[in-house]
């Protein structure tokens, strides 16, 4: 629940970007907290799943999974940039 939670936020965020730039999602780039309880790999699984019949949907995802337990967003997601492709 954490996880779909996390996802549907940064996604009306991503989406909120899209809409404002009139185009379509290319990449994006986050910051996984080390207790997100994702890896890189799984929130792409996610992230397809989420993004599928929107703006984002087929876009790359960089992400960057942060080791530090301590670090106060440890158990978010930061979405650090997007870019959108206009036509």
């Amino acid at each position: 629940m954490h996880e779909q939670a996390l996802l549907r936020d940064l996604m009306e965020k991503i989406l909120a970007v899209a809409e404002a730039e009139g185009g379509r999602v290319v990449r994006i780039r986050v910051w996984l907290g080390a207790l997100s309880h994702f890896t890189p790999e799984h929130f792409r699984e996610h992230f397809v799943g989420v993004a599928r019949g929107t703006p984002a949907e087929g876009a790359i995802v960089e992400a960057t999974l942060d080791s530090d337990l301590t670090d106060p967003r440890a158990t978010g997601v930061v979405l650090e940039s997007v870019e959108v492709a206009t036509t």
